[in-house]
């Protein structure tokens, strides 16, 4: 003998599913968009790099060359 809930719910999602896959998409864009968020500074970051170098190539003179080296390599990452 079947019994009809057992055959709505065959069929059918519960809408408990539906939440968990809703939070697990939202969960991944909230993680994604950190990641993304933490690029940016890492570029930010490299960018001060770069001028600070410029500014140590400019103040010690004894060490420019390895300071112009050093501010190339922080601008092209």
């Amino acid at each position: 003998v079947i019994q009809s809930a057992d055959v709505y719910a065959a069929g059918e999602v519960k809408s408990d599913d539906k939440f968990e896959e809703y939070e697990k998409a939202r969960k991944e864009e909230k993680h994604h968009k950190h990641l993304e968020e933490l690029g940016g500074l890492g570029t930010v970051a490299t960018g001060a790099f770069a001028l600070h170098e410029k500014h140590a190539e400019k103040k010690d003179p004894e060490h420019a060359h390895r300071h112009k080296i050093e501010e190339e390599i922080a601008a092209a990452a």
